[in-house]
């Protein structure tokens, strides 16, 4: 029955909220004075994760991908809902699941509230809602000509391992083992986009590729006619040493520019706030890099070894693609 597999998976006590799972819907109090960040996200077995995958992995990365969206914005975690669509009821399958969803909301603070469960082809949809002062969400509009762009981590990793898995790009398995987690258990970058409120001047996570990402902050930051743009240079992007090592490659150079599933923070901030930024870094215990610059010039430019301009063939995923 579909209240016995909520109450045995789903149900928990939600003490920051004023009525979670077992009603029509949840009660909850906001903080007072605070904005509600809320986003959803949805995905599909065979588009966005394998029937191979581990269950207790695709539960990590249907909540990651939610809480990254909050980082982005500076929020705070604080409820989620989840609906899921089952071929069949599996409780060893869904054992595992919430088992690697609850790790990852634990760690982060945010509370399962709500939801709905039904039968058919495997389907998770989250929405989480967090907080964020008046004010000071992070958001894509505010880049400005001058401002040093920045990322979180490093890029590329989990793009290449779904080349990888997809017979795309040839690796060693030693090579391949270093990558694999990338895509599997990605780091929603929470702590970072709080300490960042009041230092970037815009933000996004980057999900659909570092080009395309940072294309919607170029877009989102025109005022009128006045033109912006972005000049990277890819020596400056930060990659682990294997896949440095397959750069020569150009599916590899794609994975990196364009190939999403990163979740890390792409943003923009003023010049004279670099130490600024390295602090709040610091503080989240996460690694930024400088890796270029929003110019008055539009259009995106990415700068290679030799100091020319790179051809851009794909700037990111294309949710809609066959």
């Amino acid at each position: 029955m579909e209240f016995d597999l909520i109450a045995r998976h789903f149900t928990r006590t939600t003490p920051g909220a004023v009525l979670g799972v077992g009603d029509d819907c949840a009660l909850l109090a906001p903080t007072p004075g605070m904005q509600l960040a809320v986003s959803s996200d949805m995905l599909l077995e065979g588009r966005h994760f394998s029937p191979q995958d581990s269950p207790a992995g695709i539960g990590h990365k249907s909540l990651a991908v939610n809480l990254s969206d909050l980082a982005a914005m500076g929020a705070t975690p604080r409820w989620a809902t989840l609906a899921i669509a089952l071929p069949e009821e599996n409780d060893a399958w869904l054992t595992a699941f919430t088992r690697g969803f609850f790790r990852l909301a634990d760690l982060h603070g945010i509370e399962l509230v709500g939801g709905d469960t039904t039968r058919g082809a495997l389907t998770i949809s989250i929405t989480v809602m967090g907080e964020v002062p008046p004010g000071q969400a992070l958001r894509r509009d505010g880049a400005q000509p001058g401002d040093d762009i920045w990322v979180s981590g490093v890029l590329g990793s989990a793009a290449m391992a779904l080349a990888f898995r997809q017979g795309r790009l040839f690796m060693e398995q030693i090579d391949a083992a270093r990558v694999l987690p990338a895509l599997y258990l990605p780091t929603p970058r929470v702590e970072l986009g709080i300490a960042l409120r009041g230092i970037a001047t815009s933000a996004i996570d980057i999900s659909d590729g570092l080009l395309g990402d940072l294309g919607h902050i170029l877009e989102r930051s025109q005022t009128g006619a006045r033109p912006i743009g972005a000049r990277l240079e890819l020596a400056a992007l930060p990659v682990l040493p294997v896949v440095q090592a397959y750069l020569h490659e150009a599916v590899a150079r794609d994975c990196v520019l364009a190939g999403g599933d990163d979740y890390e923070l792409c943003f923009t901030a003023p010049a004279d706030r670099r130490d600024a930024v390295e602090a709040a870094a610091r503080s989240a215990d996460v690694a930024v890099t400088r890796i270029g610059c929003i110019t008055a010039a539009p259009g995106l430019v990415v700068i290679d070894g030799d100091g020319q301009p790179l051809p851009i063939e794909r700037t990111g995923y294309d949710h809609f693609a066959a």
